[in-house]
Formats: structure tokens, C-alpha cells, sequence
């Protein structure tokens, strides 16, 4: 969108404004500069956790998988199923 759709950003907090301000100093950037890098910078870390935390929902599921499988008997373990078909492969 473009910025003049998007409407202002009032913000009444003097701490963070404060924060803000000093941020732009130590970046050598403006306010908005500030912030945005900030904000970017916050939703990158955001996205990341987020991967994280799929992956590791994916390794738990792995890790269930594993264990389950274990529990199948090795003659269970295989799609060899012909011990139950004859040599015209009908059921025996």
C-alpha cells in the first residue's frame, strides 16, 4: 500500500520514544528508519521462532513415528504379502 493509504502512527509513549530516538542515533538513521529496521527486525525473529517451532513439532512427530514403527513385528514390517497369494495370484 501506499504510504498516504496507510493513515499516521501517533505514538503517546514517551519511553518509547525516547527509545526510539536513541536507536536513530545509534544507527545514524531517523526515527522512522529506527522503527522500521526495528519492527523488520523483530518479525524476522518472529518468522524464524515460528520455523523453529514447526520443525520441532515435525521431529516430534518423526520421533512418535519411529517408536510406533518399532513396535511392529519385523515379519509385519514388510509389503511382501506373498504368503497370501497362490502362484496365480489369488488369495489362498
Amino acid at each position: 500500500m501506499e504510504a498516504s493509504t496507510m493513515g499516521q502512527l501517533n505514538i503517546k509513549d514517551d519511553e518509547l520514544i525516547a527509545e526510539a530516538k536513541a536507536l536513530a542515533a545509534e544507527l545514524g538513521t531517523s526515527v522512522v528508519g529506527a522503527l522500521r529496521d526495528a519492527v523488520r527486525a523483530r518479525r524476522a525473529e518472529r518468522a524464524r521462532q515460528r520455523e523453529e517451532e514447526r520443525e520441532a513439532k515435525i521431529a516430534a512427530a518423526m520421533a512418535i513415528g519411529a517408536r510406533v514403527a518399532a513396535m511392529v513385528p519385523p515379519h509385519l514390517r514388510t509389503s511382501d504379502h506373498s504368503d497370501l497369494y497362490d502362484e496365480n495370484g489369488l488369495p489362498r
